[in-house]
């Protein structure tokens, strides 16, 4: 599908997109494969620092309850927990709006350098708040103010970090190459999950309920500068250089804001579909399934959080491969067997997991790798349905809009509809719904796999979409 306002396609736009060396310069191919795999580490570490965060968040939600709003009633508590989860998502909108021009007019590494230190310092004083018995409502005030601060930061870092990812990769390898970033959020969830688990089995669940629930947090600081130090090694994409040389780059975040509204409505609102579909998926699996089997299926801590580390070590293996695959079918065939096994698995798979631990280990491995096949595509589709000068601003305010909507809301909106309908089977419907936006969505993207994303044309309506292999003289 086209977008009836798009800008013409501009000269160069169809040029082969291959990873520089530095900007502006000429460089062997060793260089470019070097420069290449530092860009997908720096990304990819950053990113899992910034998911560690937020999945230290959810695999100690229990202990956070407990000291900053005790309650003898343990569901108001645990949605007061949630809630406070919801606003760092409520806030990703501002971040978006200011981090995501920013990005397109000074570049994606600057921003993403101060993404990771906003992020790793708000982490690290979540752990060393004092609790509600001490600071009384100061406690969980400041922990507010801290999510906020991490949810303004996230606002840029993942639009950020996945358009850096696309602008670095060459056309025929989006997907694979961008599949890592996704490798960093489940490494980064993962981690959180490791180290959470690993503190509570070393001090015992009273000693993790009084101190022990600090550990995790504290190591966000050290985590985050070594993030820090990945990125500042790395120069700007090539894409974005190439565009500041030719002097495109918008020079003004209003006037970033003004193209988007006026041109790029259709890519905005499918974007938005998208990202329904895949947060309320990623944060009801996620984020919310150790609440869901703790409180709800009367699972022990241990046992569900191995459980998430099983699924997300498999979801890990198996996301490569997935990007791979897309360069080859295509993103939007990936999208539609996603999208359609969810919606048919869901209630099934829920049924299954209320059968014991092995049955919710293959529940959640059956829903996880059903997952998968959107989640490993999207550093690669979303940034490609914006052209260069607006791309960074257009994926992540129509991402952490969406996701403030709907995505960072789903863990209190099941707990809540759980507790108004009396169903364990809210977190299956919820993502069932969301699977019917994000398969509307679809109808309204245009198909970007191999599409050069260079200039300020749109990747797959203005620009060339090369052939699955090179020609021969291209390969020579």
């Amino acid at each position: 599908m086209t977008d009836s306002s798009a800008p013409t396609p501009p000269t160069g736009s169809t040029s082969p997109h291959t990873p520089a060396g530095p900007p502006g310069g000429t460089a062997t191919r060793a260089e470019r494969s070097s420069v290449l795999r530092r860009a997908i580490g720096a990304s990819a570490m950053g990113n899992a620092t910034e998911w560690f965060d937020y999945g230290v968040y959810a695999y100690a939600a229990v202990y956070i309850q407990q000291v900053f709003f005790p309650s003898d009633n343990e569901s108001t508590s645990a949605l007061y927990t949630l809630l406070v989860f919801a606003v760092s998502f409520l806030v990703r909108p501002l971040g978006g709006l200011v981090l995501g021009p920013l990005g397109d007019r000074l570049g994606r590494s600057r921003v993403l350098a101060a993404t990771i230190v906003m992020m790793a310092a708000a982490t690290f004083f979540v752990g060393v708040l004092p609790g509600y018995e001490t600071a009384g409502i100061w406690a969980p005030i400041a922990l507010v103010v801290l999510r906020m601060v991490q949810g303004f930061s996230t606002g840029g870092e993942y639009g950020g970090a996945a358009t850096f990812m696309a602008e670095y990769s060459p056309d025929r390898k989006r997907g694979f190459f961008g599949s890592f970033l996704e490798f960093g959020t489940l490494a980064g969830f993962t981690l959180g999950a490791l180290v959470v688990l690993g503190t509570e089995l070393a001090v015992g669940k009273e000693a993790m309920g009084e101190w022990g629930w600090r550990i995790p947090f504290l190591l966000g600081g050290p985590l985050g500068l070594v993030g820090l130090y990945l990125r500042t090694k790395i120069e700007d994409t090539p894409v974005f250089t190439e565009l500041a040389e030719s002097g495109e780059v918008e020079e003004q975040a209003t006037t970033t804001l003004k193209d988007l509204v006026r041109d790029y409505k259709r890519p905005l609102l499918a974007l938005g579909g998208l990202v329904v579909a895949l947060n309320v998926t990623n944060y009801t699996l996620l984020a919310y399934m150790p609440t869901y089997l703790e409180q709800k299926i009367d699972m022990s801590s241990t046992a569900s959080l191995t459980l998430i580390i099983i699924g997300q070590l498999v979801m890990m293996l198996v996301i490569p491969f997935s990007g791979r695959l897309s360069d080859r079918l295509g993103r939007k065939p990936m999208w539609w067997v996603s999208l359609g096994g969810l919606f048919v698995m869901a209630v099934p798979m829920y049924l299954l997991m209320a059968q014991g631990f092995v049955a919710a280990l293959v529940g959640f491995a059956v829903l996880g790798l059903l997952y998968v096949l959107q989640l490993s595509t999207i550093s690669a589709t979303f940034p490609a349905m914006f052209p260069t000068h607006v791309r960074f601003a257009g994926f992540a305010i129509a991402y952490n809009i969406s996701t403030a909507l709907f995505g960072g809301t789903a863990p209190a909106a099941n707990e809540k509809l759980i507790a108004m309908t009396g169903s364990e089977l809210v977190p299956a419907y919820y993502m069932m719904a969301a699977c019917v936006v994000g398969a509307v969505a679809l109808l309204f993207v245009p198909e970007t796999a191999r599409a050069s994303i260079r200039g300020t044309g749109v990747p797959g309506v203005d620009t060339e979409v090369k052939p699955l292999q090179p020609a021969p003289a291209a390969r020579a």
